[in-house]
């Protein structure tokens, strides 16, 4: 067998992960979502708590985009000199 080989095969044999990890990588994933999307003492599939993470940052882009609009409205309708100026440019750094 060629080094090529042996070493793509060791490579892969240790990049494996187990069950035992893709389970505690996906209860991590469920105690970050809020508990609105799924209760953390509940049992639930793997493919659920996925479905709704991505449901999640979803929801978390559009809010972003949200506020973002705003801020521009608020930002266009203020006197740049003002206080409340200010404040928002404070907010944003």
């Amino acid at each position: 067998m060629s080094s090529r080989r042996t070493r793509s095969r060791q490579q892969t044999g240790s990049s494996r992960i187990t069950d035992d990890q893709i389970n505690d990588l996906v209860s991590k994933l469920q105690a970050l979502l809020p508990e609105a999307h799924i209760r953390s003492g509940d049992r639930v599939s793997a493919a659920r708590v996925l479905q709704e993470t991505c449901n999640y940052i979803r929801s978390l882009h559009r809010e972003v985009d949200d506020l973002s609009e705003r801020l521009s409205e608020l930002l266009s309708t203020t006197d740049m000199s003002s206080a409340q100026a200010a404040i928002i440019r404070s907010l944003l750094m």
